[in-house]
C-alpha cells in the first residue's frame, strides 16, 4: 500500500507556521516548505530547488518570495522562479511545485495530488475545534510506524482494556461486542457498555462515583484516507443516553488527522473537545493530560508492532470480531489507492 494523493491532509497546526519563517515537513514522502505570505495566508512549495535540489527551507524569505540558500534562485508563491543571480532571463522550466493550502479548524490542510481536483468542500469536518460551545486541546505526535496501524488502532477500542488499564479502559470494553457499518467513503463502529462503572478518567472528569453504574458509548467514524472522529462519553445508567439524552453525563469528541510522513513514519494530529465545564482551565488540562498519556501508550505499542512487521512483512495475521471496522477501512483504502494509481498509469500511456 502507498498513499492516496488526491485528498486533503493536515500539514501542520495553525500556530506551527508563522509569518517570516519557513518550516520543512515531509508529507507523503515529499519534502515540503511551509510558510505564510505577508497577509498571513499559508503557502506550500516543494522543498527542493530546481537547480541543485537544495532545501528552500534553509534559505531566506523576502516578503512572499523564497530565496534558495545555495545559489540564490528566487521563487514566488506559485513556485515560479522569478530571478537567477548573474543572468537576466529565467527559463520556463525553472519552477518548483506549489501545493494548494487551506486554513480551517485550527489546522493547515494541504492537497498533495492533482491541484485541479483540490476542492475545499472535501475537507473533513472537524468543526468542534472552532465551535464556541466546545473547548479543545491537542497536539502533533510523531509515530514511527505506518499510518494504517494507527487507523486500525482507533477503530478497535477493545485495546483500551489492556493498553490503557489505568486511564481510559476497563475490562468491560474488550468483553462488549461492537457493531459496524460501511459507507461510500468510510466506516462507523459503535459500542455501548451498559450499567458499568466508568474508567478512571471519566470518573474524574464527570465527578462520578467509583462504583456508580454508567452507560458508556463509543461511536467511531473513519473517513478516507486517514481521518478518525470519536464520539465518546458516559451518562448515569438508565437516564436515556442511548435515546439521545446525555444530560446526565459527559461527552467528548476526539479528532484525529493522520498524515503519512513516509511508509514507516506518521504525523499524528489529534485534539479532544468537550462541551462541559467550558471555563475551567483545570478540566482542559485534565483532558489533555489523560489523552496525551494514553496516546503515548498507543505509540509505544504501534512502534513495537512496526518493528515486528519489518522483520516478517509476509507473516500472516488472524482476525477477530473486533477487527471488522479496521478490516473494512483497510480494504476501502487499498481500493481507492489502487484506483488512483490505475488512473495515473492510464493517463501516462
Amino acid at each position: 500500500m502507498s498513499f492516496l494523493r488526491n485528498s486533503w491532509y493536515v500539514a501542520a497546526w495553525d500556530h506551527e507556521v508563522t509569518r517570516g519563517k519557513m518550516m520543512r515537513r515531509t508529507l507523503l514522502g515529499e519534502p515540503v516548505v511551509l510558510y505564510r505570505d505577508e497577509a498571513g495566508v499559508p503557502l506550500a512549495l516543494a522543498d527542493r530547488c530546481c537547480h541543485r535540489h537544495a532545501p528552500l527551507s534553509k534559505g531566506m524569505l523576502f516578503g512572499d518570495v523564497v530565496e534558495c540558500p545555495y545559489h540564490g534562485f528566487r521563487y514566488d508563491r506559485t513556485g515560479k522562479c522569478i530571478a537567477i543571480p548573474g543572468q537576466d532571463s529565467v527559463p520556463d522550466s525553472a519552477f518548483v511545485r506549489a501545493y494548494p493550502m487551506v486554513e480551517r479548524y485550527r489546522w493547515l490542510w494541504i492537497w498533495m495530488g492533482d491541484p485541479a481536483l483540490a476542492n475545499p468542500d472535501l475537507i473533513e469536518d472537524f468543526h468542534w475545534m472552532d465551535d464556541p460551545d466546545w473547548r479543545h486541546a491537542g497536539e502533533r505526535l510523531e509515530l514511527k510506524a505506518n499510518y494504517v496501524f494507527l487507523i486500525e488502532n482507533l477503530l478497535d477500542l477493545s485495546h483500551l482494556s489492556y493498553v490503557h488499564r489505568t486511564t481510559l479502559g476497563t475490562h468491560k470494553v474488550a468483553e462488549t461486542p461492537m457493531d459496524f457499518e460501511e459507507f461510500e467513503r468510510g466506516v462507523r463502529v459503535t459500542r455501548w457498555i451498559f450499567d458499568h462503572p466508568a474508567p478512571p478518567f471519566f470518573q474524574k472528569a464527570g465527578n462520578f462515583g467509583v462504583e456508580e453504574p454508567m452507560d458508556r458509548w463509543q461511536i467511531i467514524d473513519w473517513t478516507s484516507p486517514s481521518f478518525v472522529r470519536l464520539d465518546v462519553g458516559c451518562a448515569r445508567a438508565g437516564t436515556g443516553a442511548p435515546e439521545g439524552d446525555r444530560s446526565q453525563g459527559i461527552s467528548l469528541r476526539n479528532m484525529n488527522a493522520i498524515t503519512p510522513e513516509t511508509e514507516t513514519e506518521t504525523h499524528y494530529f489529534w485534539a479532544t473537545a468537550r462541551n462541559f465545564k467550558l471555563e475551567d482551565r483545570w478540566m482542559t488540562d485534565l483532558v489533555y493530560d489523560n489523552v496525551h498519556a494514553a496516546f503515548l501508550e498507543d505509540l509505544d505499542i504501534l512502534q513495537a508492532q512496526q518493528e515486528n512487521f519489518e522483520t516478517a512483512p509476509e507473516a500472516s495475521r488472524i482476525n477477530m470480531r473486533h477487527d471488522a471496522g479496521g478490516i473494512a477501512a483497510r480494504r476501502k483504502l487499498e481500493a481507492l489507492i489502487a484506483d488512483e494509481q490505475a488512473m495515473l498509469r492510464s493517463a501516462a500511456e
